[in-house]
Formats: C-alpha cells, structure tokens, sequence
C-alpha cells in the first residue's frame, strides 16, 4: 500500500462529512488515523475507513515533514496547513 501519511483527504460519511483532514497514520490497508488540529486534534486522532474518505492528491508537506522525522506536529501547524491549502483550493476555483 502506498504511503499515505499527510495527504489531504475529505470526509464522505459521519458528523465529519465534507471536513478536510489530513492522514497522520496507516493501522492497515483499510484503517487510518486523520486529524484536522481544530475539532480533531492531533492527541486524540480519529480512526476512519479509507472507503469514508475522498483521497486528494494533495500532501500537507509541513505535516509529513514532521511525520517522517518520527515527531508530532503540533496542531497549530495542522491548521495551518489545511487553511492554506483551503485557500489555495478557492483562489483556483475548487471550493469545497
């Protein structure tokens, strides 16, 4: 499987729906770990089915940086991260 560690991925079911996160851990082939640093916070991520999840080929490269260092981000970098892709997404016409 690939790696999927800091892609940006989209909630497609749940309380979550249409919420941007990002992948911070595979468990396995279907399972991951996804924050937002916001109502999902890094200390207690949530456990999501891959098939509840819009992948996006877009990386949070702040986020994978300090998860291939084997560090925890902190959640103020999460956000950051998600706003200013957001922002990228909607000055190119992609709104959410």
């Amino acid at each position: 499987m690939n790696d999927l560690t800091g892609r940006v991925v989209f909630s497609k079911s749940g309380r979550d729906k249409d919420r941007m996160f990002v992948i911070v851990k595979s468990i396995n082939d279907k399972l991951v770990l996804i924050t937002d640093g916001d109502m999902r916070k890094i200390e207690n991520p949530k456990v999501k089915n891959l098939k509840h999840l819009s992948l996006t080929v877009l990386y949070a490269t702040e986020v994978k940086a300090y998860l291939d260092k084997g560090e925890i981000p902190g959640n103020n970098i999460i956000k950051k991260e998600l706003k200013r892709i957001q922002e990228a997404r909607e000055l190119n016409g992609k709104g959410v």
